[in-house]
């Protein structure tokens, strides 16, 4: 087995679904020294041009995948209707056995029936919202546990409970705070 390190990112690449746009900012979080997020991208492995043909583009993709530790979907409005990469990258990730965290752009807790891909509706995997702090859970703790669930023979979808999202969710509440602090004592600082 090649030794995976990269975080590869599937997405409905059009520019009107607001993928892109979840996609970018994944990297300027990746890039700000002020935020706790870290992952390396599997997309700067190598370059793929638009106009390059399909046989072309999935190679490429098969060489990023091959080198992917962790496979993370954003599903967005259309992503479940884009079977020419999406599905292909799902399916190859699913075959080789790579965790997935599915990343609801609707910002859902859990799989959006509505929205998920149909190959993902049964397959083991995690599903969250896209939201910074949930995000680097799933992409520090997901793949020990989906080696232990897959060891189990499980295989169903999974999401995290209050467990998990209560202490994140207060962490978020008291960084807010400490921001709003800091910036009515910066105007204080101003006004005298």
């Amino acid at each position: 087995m090649p030794n995976r390190t990269e975080i590869y990112v599937a997405f409905n690449a059009d520019p009107d679904t607001g993928d892109m746009e979840c996609y970018n900012l994944m990297k300027a979080w990746n890039n700000n020294d002020n935020i706790s997020f870290d992952f390396k991208n599997a997309h700067d492995l190598n370059n793929i041009r638009e106009e390059s043909h399909e046989t072309t583009i999935k190679a490429k993709l098969r060489e990023r995948m091959n080198a992917t530790k962790i496979l993370v979907l954003l599903v967005g409005t259309s992503t479940k209707f884009h079977h020419k990469y999406v599905r292909w990258e799902v399916e190859i990730a699913l075959e080789a056995g790579i965790p997935i965290i599915v990343c609801n752009v609707s910002g859902t807790r859990k799989m959006d029936k509505d929205l998920c891909p149909a190959i993902l509706k049964n397959k083991l995997a995690i599903h969250i919202p896209f939201q910074l702090d949930i995000f680097q859970y799933a992409l520090d703790n997901w793949p020990a546990l989906h080696t232990k669930y897959k060891s189990e023979g499980k295989s169903e979808p999974h999401n995290y409970t209050n467990v998990v999202y209560d202490p994140l969710d207060k962490e978020r509440e008291r960084k807010a705070k400490a921001r709003k602090a800091a910036l009515e004592s910066l105007i204080n600082k101003k006004n005298y």
